[in-house]
């Protein structure tokens, strides 16, 4: 009897909860994207939250809440109702590089439902146009010619783009330094005015520029070229095979939302990223589609975690906590 109680009470839980997944969504899904509106986080945002909509039946609707680095709207995220209906997409220097160089307000252990990683963005390392370096030899050479004389730019102290310098600083045994803007668009206008010599971004930022021969790329950070500069060598290519630097853009809801909601939300946001249109969006931007489980883009989230843990001890760059 005793047994039959538990397991009565067992299936009063999770009746509702399967009920609850069956149905979701069943009203709109609030998209928080913690940067403003342009940048890559809300253009990948954007196109795969319009297929979710149109897949579901319900809105997407795009909550853009920027500030610290992507870490405000990340809170917001990791506070929000724990019910499937306000989720985000976030990067990845809002889940591991800021947390592990200075305290933010929430663990991203213990405060998020990992739901899928959603795409990978290569970073390419570009020069200004009056850098005598055509390659990554050349560039290493000057930087060795002169140290402490070349700065390279980054969208933001502790942003992918900044770590990728600093990656680069440990690898060559340069001595190059860090100019910080306040995104990617200050940045490559600095570039463009030879205000700054070299810096790794986006690939997606730079892709207008590259085409217009503004600026020179050098290396791709990724494990293979990109469709967009197949012309440009990876950083394996070129002799750096530890200079593998990708941004990575992933879906979180609130810790504690259902299992069989964050399923749901999988499937969903899975199925949206496999249209072919969607896709070839995204390529044409210069991102990677990904699509994971659950369980999988945790364990990524764990492991880029290490690897850049490393770098950040390397470089002297975590603040007391």
């Amino acid at each position: 009897m005793k047994a039959l109680r538990v397991l009565f009470l067992g299936l009063s839980v999770l009746l509702p909860a399967a009920a609850a997944a069956q149905d979701f969504p069943a009203k709109p899904i609030k998209l928080i994207v913690p940067f403003p509106p342009g940048g890559p986080n809300d253009i990948i945002a954007r196109v795969v939250g319009q297929r979710m909509s149109e897949i579901a039946k319900q809105p997407v609707v795009i909550d853009n809440r920027g500030g610290q680095a992507g870490v405000l709207g990340t809170d917001a995220i990791a506070k929000a109702a724990p019910d499937g209906y306000t989720i985000g997409i976030v990067s990845a220097s809002a889940l591991v590089i800021n947390p592990t160089m200075e305290k933010v307000p929430y663990d991203v252990a213990k405060d998020f439902a990992p739901v899928t990683l959603v795409t990978t963005v290569p970073e390419m390392l570009v020069v200004a146009s009056n850098v005598p370096a055509g390659d990554m030899k050349e560039l290493i050479a000057l930087a060795k010619a002169q140290p402490g004389k070349l700065n390279f730019a980054s969208a933001g102290v502790g942003g992918m783009p900044h770590l990728a310098g600093e990656l680069l600083k440990l690898t060559a045994s340069i001595d190059i330094v860090h100019v910080p803007y306040r995104g990617a668009a200050p940045a490559i206008n600095d570039l463009l005015g030879q205000q700054v010599q070299m810096a790794f971004l986006d690939l997606p930022v730079l892709l207008p520029h590259i085409k217009a021969g503004t600026l020179r790329p050098i290396a791709l950070g990724a494990p293979k070229r990109a469709p967009t500069s197949p012309d440009v060598p990876t950083t394996a290519e070129v002799g750096m095979p530890d200079l593998l630097i990708e941004n990575w853009y992933g879906m979180l809801a609130p810790a504690g939302t259902p299992e069989a909601i964050v399923t749901a939300l999988n499937r969903l946001a899975n199925e949206a990223m496999n249209d072919p249109q969607v896709r070839q969006k995204l390529a044409d931007q210069g991102l990677t589609v990904a699509g994971d489980t659950p369980g999988h883009f945790r364990n990524y989230i764990g492991s880029e975690t290490q690897k850049w843990a490393r770098v950040i001890k390397a470089a002297g760059l975590a603040s007391g906590k």
